[in-house]
């Protein structure tokens, strides 16, 4: 049961198609009175009789198609919305077959130049009826099971594949739950940004500047930022002019 999805869609993808081909057949020849049309007969077929054929047969493809990464949820919206594909080809099929004269009004207005109902019936002197308005109810009924079948076989269908994991995964390194334990002892999450920000003073890093002393020269270790020769820190160490300086701004 577990492997019946993949025949379900090929199945349902036949049967789609199956529509498609009787909407694109001729599904009545009209014999037309001598007197009242230039032509003896007129070919009607699906596509002037049924043109919602194509709509309902290229939904159905695309749902089947649909079903194969589908969830469960989605999976019965899908079957339901199938039967009703199905009962709309069977219930369009039914009337066009029942009344073959007003399906084919367009068909026979377009050569006989009226358009009424009655009219038209009165120009009509017979109609021979093929076999593909059967096939597409058939195809109908077809598509109506499939969605009834699936139904009950989705329960038993896997979940959509994940071709692609998550990359947020218990276990994995790459997470970005993953935490390291922070100098401090608290914990700091890995690859997040474990930076301490440095608080600078304007003031200091101007005349740092003035000194020739790069205030933004710092360096990262263990998750602290500890500079080097940069303002605002107590490892920097000041040599040379920067000694002076700091003892000329002292006086002041």
């Amino acid at each position: 049961m577990k492997r019946s999805r993949p025949l379900v869609v090929v199945i349902g993808l036949a049967v789609a198609g199956l529509v498609m081909l009787a909407w694109t057949q001729t599904w009545f020849t009209v014999h037309l009175d001598h007197s009242a049309a230039v032509v003896k007969t007129v070919d009607a077929d699906g596509a002037t009789v049924v043109p919602q054929y194509t709509a309902v047969a290229i939904a159905s493809l695309a749902l089947f198609l649909a079903l194969t990464i589908a969830g469960r949820v989605v999976r019965v919206v899908l079957a339901v919305v199938q039967v009703l594909l199905g009962v709309a080809v069977v219930v369009t099929g039914a009337a066009a077959l029942s009344d073959p004269v007003a399906a084919a009004r367009s068909a026979v207005g377009s050569v006989a130049g009226v358009s009424d109902i009655g009219a038209v019936r009165q120009v009509v002197t017979s109609v021979d009826v093929s076999v593909w308005p059967v096939v597409g109810i058939i195809g109908g009924v077809l598509a109506a099971l499939l969605g009834v079948a699936v139904l009950f076989l989705q329960r038993s269908w896997p979940g959509p594949s994940r071709r692609y994991g998550d990359a947020a995964t218990p276990g994995s390194a790459s997470a970005t739950d993953v935490t390291a334990t922070h100098p401090d002892g608290g914990p700091t999450p890995v690859g997040t940004g474990a930076r301490t920000p440095v608080v600078r003073d304007a003031v200091v890093d101007w005349d740092d500047l003035s000194a020739g002393v790069d205030p933004t020269a710092a360096d990262v270790v263990d998750g602290r930022a500890r500079t080097t020769d940069a303002v605002g820190s107590s490892e920097r160490r000041p040599t040379g002019d920067a000694i002076d300086h700091e003892e000329h701004r002292e006086q002041h």
